[in-house]
């Protein structure tokens, strides 16, 4: 018993800092005020509106859109629009 609490405590450390290793593939703009205004309306009424704002591709804002039916997405396409993301994963839509 001891051995599997090790391992699951040891797999659940390794897991918190993988995103740190994996990158945003993509840079990150300025926060600004448009920008916290971007991601509230992604959060608030439907993702990819933030990015129309924050004058994202097309192709950009209309993944973010379709996307947005799970509701997880909601949430990346608010960070997405806060931090003012240019490019991304998926040939530079998410």
């Amino acid at each position: 018993m001891k051995k599997l609490l090790s391992g699951l405590f040891l797999f659940a450390i390794m897991a918190m800092f993988a995103p740190v290793y994996a990158g945003t593939h993509g840079t990150n703009g300025e926060v600004t005020g448009k920008s916290i205004g971007a991601g509230l309306l992604s959060l608030l009424i439907w993702p990819g509106i933030g990015q129309t704002v924050n004058n994202q591709s097309y192709e950009k804002n209309v993944t973010h859109a379709v996307l947005g039916l799970t509701g997880i997405f909601r949430i990346w396409s608010c960070y997405d629009a806060v931090v003012d993301r240019q490019g991304g994963v998926w040939k530079n839509r998410i």
